[in-house]
């Protein structure tokens, strides 16, 4: 399993144009069940008092506790009735078009297959288990639901402006990797840290990484790392806020201005931030 790869150039046989496969839930082995259940048990321990209100609200509302590997069927009569989302599965990775489309019309692609007992903590392409978990539950939520709807009408957008990259960013830092002021301190709401045992504990109790307020040509202008725990994490003051800024904002110019200023190194703290937490950074420096 290890070895298998769910990146493809083309839709794989048996994918529709979209990339969309039935899910065939029946075809999960007890195997690929019991590791959700064992993936599931881990992160719901330890995440209350940790993940947003609306993380844990999905949780609930979509019976995500149930055992096994959800079934859409279930799983999407549920979610349709609270925001009119839906979950897909897909065979892998998808195009950042077709990404870009699902989203629009409030479909979450998810990846059909589950990690294996050696990827239990750390795999490179994102499985049911990430896609479902770490995902959907903030789906449920109608304020966040409408935020990926205006990220992915803006994707496509972006495509027309050849800044695809510097967008990739805003998805990375709020939708993956985001924390939330809330209950007095900080929660976690992305989907990158709530799925991954050890990024959900080195988020909000490691002294290494710098915590910054969010603001959005701040975060656009960002680098990140995608080979392990974040070095900068960007912090919102509420879902409203995300929406708000999202759908306010005329990004045309906002791409232009970004093309005139230079990237911001992955650790590095600027003037204008509004720093929660300067980070030690000695995670990333002993990793070296």
């Amino acid at each position: 399993m290890a070895d298998v790869t769910h990146v493809y150039d083309k839709p794989p046989q048996g994918a529709n144009a979209d990339w969309t496969i039935p899910q065939q839930w029946e075809r999960f082995s007890a195997d690929e069940h019991g590791m959700w259940d064992r993936l599931f048990a881990r992160q719901s321990a330890m995440l209350p008092g940790r993940a947003a209100d609306a993380f844990m609200r999905g949780i609930d509302l979509l019976k995500l506790e149930q055992p096994g590997i959800p079934d859409y069927r279930a799983l999407n009569a549920r979610l349709m009735a609270a925001t009119g989302w839906q979950v897909v599965a897909v065979p892998g990775l998808v195009p950042d078009a077709v990404f870009f489309d699902h989203l629009a019309n409030r479909r979450f692609p998810a990846g059909n297959f589950i990690r294996s007992p050696e990827q239990l903590d750390y795999l490179q392409e994102p499985d049911v288990f990430h896609d479902v978990f770490g995902h959907v539950p903030m789906l449920a939520d109608p304020v966040f639901a409408d935020y990926m709807v205006a990220y992915g009408k803006g994707g496509l957008r972006s495509l027309g402006f050849g800044a695809l990259h510097k967008l990739a960013r805003l998805y990375w830092y709020t939708v993956e990797f985001g924390l939330i002021e809330e209950a007095g301190g900080l929660r976690i709401y992305g989907a990158g840290i709530v799925s991954s045992y050890g990024e959900s504990l080195f988020a909000l109790n490691d002294p290494s990484p710098n915590r910054i307020r969010f603001d959005l040509l701040r975060l656009m202008r960002s680098a990140y790392r995608i080979d392990d725990y974040q070095q900068s994490y960007f912090v919102i003051p509420s879902i409203e806020h995300l929406l708000k800024v999202t759908v306010e904002t005329d990004f045309a110019p906002l791409y232009a201005q970004l093309e005139q200023l230079p990237d911001i190194a992955i650790a590095d703290i600027i003037p204008s931030d509004q720093v929660i937490t300067r980070g030690t950074q000695q995670y990333a420096q002993r990793r070296r």
